[in-house]
């Protein structure tokens, strides 16, 4: 059956002609078109050929990554270049330290900074799945009823002043041709953002692993100078016993005596400054385990912490695709040269369809009739005539955050090679000033068993004692800060190269808790099938 406009046979040949019929479906609608004439079939196909070949090609600029000058090796590395980085290992054999391996897993399910990236990256992919949305048709529906005078369904419609009801009720359906690629432009800048959001996690990830481990060495190392504390001033009370013994015995003076107390007393007065410094540390690191300030317990030292002989850098071209903070800064880009192709498409008309049918009536008593019914199906095009320059500045504006991303992505490689490097020649100096500050300490403990020797004998004065306990005390600390600087060291170049970068989330929880215990290579972006 073919419903017309008209009520004449003329009227309906006149709107056959013109090919007009009330839309009830999509389907039912192609095929009243289709059987109109041979003209609407070719009108037809015309035209949806004409939007699928338009819709192939999207304006604007192809992402292409931009060149970066990578150097050939690293500078400060350790022979020649080989694929095998450090940064291949996962954590936990990196740090071998059960408790240092138990804290870490902690912060990895606890920490409040991950947590909030976790919910930056739902939130981004959340703004991706909306600018998805827009590939699809929009269907809504709108119902209203009233009664009145000279109204329809609440809004003025004049009837000659009769009172009576009044009902509507549409289903609409509203679709935007992508013909220039705008929308795909939108979707691509949006993904862009979800996986730099993504890359952003993993990078706090791995900033969380490289700080609780940072902080867990400078505790050990508060606690390693505590006990050079503790056993100075232990040194410094048997050396003022044995001045005041000479004194009581009449032998020496009390100035020697009150050297010797003063020099007691400055030693045991850095003993509660490091047992202040070490609460701070463990309520420091309780914090990154999300937890309220609290003890630590643990039972290693930092001369246990085990330091690796050998650690290869790798290639400086494999960080490109290790390092989050410049695979986050690479998606940056997408997304700004995907808004180029927006900014672009703005120029060229947008193609819409719009429909709609229900039923409408005034008075309510024709509603169940065939006079009732209400549809429409119609097609617009919107274009920019004269915007005062607003889409050109526009343009403008994206191409520059656009450059603005380059640099900043050619920048951030280059600080990573600069963060190798530092962390690879900071490694190599350590070793050296490690040995030489040890010879010093040994130099120094001999010097001060001579010293109590000659002074007992009598064959020097007090001021040789005090002097070498006073420079042995200062030398035994430099040398556990370097120790700690030697490991500190190898946890920025974990970091510096993009350890982990082959984990899986589940794997980066740990061997206990993860899926898989051998690493599986991960890709730099998000595999997430909502957002194809």
């Amino acid at each position: 059956m073919r419903f017309m406009d008209g009520n004449s046979a003329a009227s309906g040949q006149r709107h056959h002609k013109l090919g007009l019929v009330k839309w009830v479906s999509p389907a039912r609608c192609a095929e009243e078109i289709y059987c109109q004439s041979g003209t609407g079939r070719r009108l037809l196909c015309f035209c949806v050929s004409a939007l699928l070949l338009l819709s192939s090609c999207a304006v604007g600029p192809n992402y292409k990554r931009p060149a970066v000058v990578v150097p050939t090796d690293f500078r400060g590395a350790e022979g020649a270049a080989q694929q095998a980085s450090f940064a291949d290992l996962p954590w936990w054999e990196v740090f071998k330290d059960p408790c240092l391996q138990q804290l870490i897993g902690t912060a990895l399910a606890n920490n409040y900074d991950l947590r909030v990236a976790v919910t930056r990256v739902e939130q981004a992919r959340q703004i991706a799945l909306q600018a998805r949305a827009q590939y699809f048709p929009f269907l809504t529906y709108s119902v209203g009823s009233g009664y009145g005078k000279n109204e329809f369904t609440g809004t003025v419609a004049p009837n000659g002043g009769q009172e009576r009801g009044s009902f509507l009720g549409l289903t609409s359906v509203a679709w935007q041709a992508d013909v220039w690629g705008r929308l795909r432009r939108l979707n691509e800048a949006a993904r862009g953002q979800y996986l730099a959001t993504e890359q952003a996690r993993r990078g706090v990830m791995l900033s969380l692993v490289s700080e609780v481990a940072e902080d867990y060495f400078q505790l050990l190392d508060l606690e390693l100078q505590l006990d050079i504390a503790k056993r100075t001033t232990e040194s410094f009370t048997q050396t003022l016993s044995l001045f005041t013994q000479r004194l009581e015995g009449g032998v020496s003076s009390a100035l020697d005596t009150s050297r010797a107390e003063a020099a007691l007393a400055t030693s045991a007065s850095s003993i509660p400054e490091l047992e202040r410094q070490i609460a701070i540390q463990e309520n420091a690191i309780s914090v990154l385990l999300g937890d309220n300030p609290n003890p630590i317990p643990h039972t290693a030292t930092l001369l246990e912490q085990i330091v690796p002989p050998q650690i290869p850098a790798g290639l400086p071209s494999q960080l490109l695709e290790r390092r989050p903070d410049i695979l986050q800064a690479e998606q940056q880009l997408r997304s700004a040269n995907a808004q180029v192709g927006v900014a672009t498409a703005n120029f060229f008309p947008q193609f819409g369809l719009t429909s709609f049918f229900g039923r409408g009536s005034s008075p309510l008593s024709l509603l169940s009739s065939g006079q009732a019914t209400i549809w429409s199906i119609a097609g617009n095009v919107v274009g920019p005539i004269y915007e005062g320059g607003l889409l050109r500045a526009q343009k403008r504006q994206a191409v520059d955050f656009w450059e603005q991303s380059k640099l900043q992505y050619q920048q951030s490689a280059q600080l990573a090679f600069q963060d190798v490097s530092n962390a690879l020649i900071a490694r190599e100096k350590f070793e050296s000033i490690r040995a030489e500050q040890a010879r010093a300490v040994h130099a120094y403990q001999e010097s001060v068993k001579l010293a109590l020797l000659r002074y007992t004998a009598g064959k020097a004065s007090y001021f040789e004692v005090l002097e070498a306990q006073l420079q042995l005390y200062p030398a035994e600390n430099s040398l556990a800060v370097t120790e700690l600087n030697r490991r500190v060291v190898i946890v920025q170049l974990y970091m510096a190269l993009g350890g982990g970068w082959n984990l899986t989330d589940p794997q980066w929880m740990g061997p206990q808790r993860g899926v898989q215990s051998t690493p599986a290579p991960q890709h730099s972006g998000v595999d997430d099938p909502y957002l194809k």
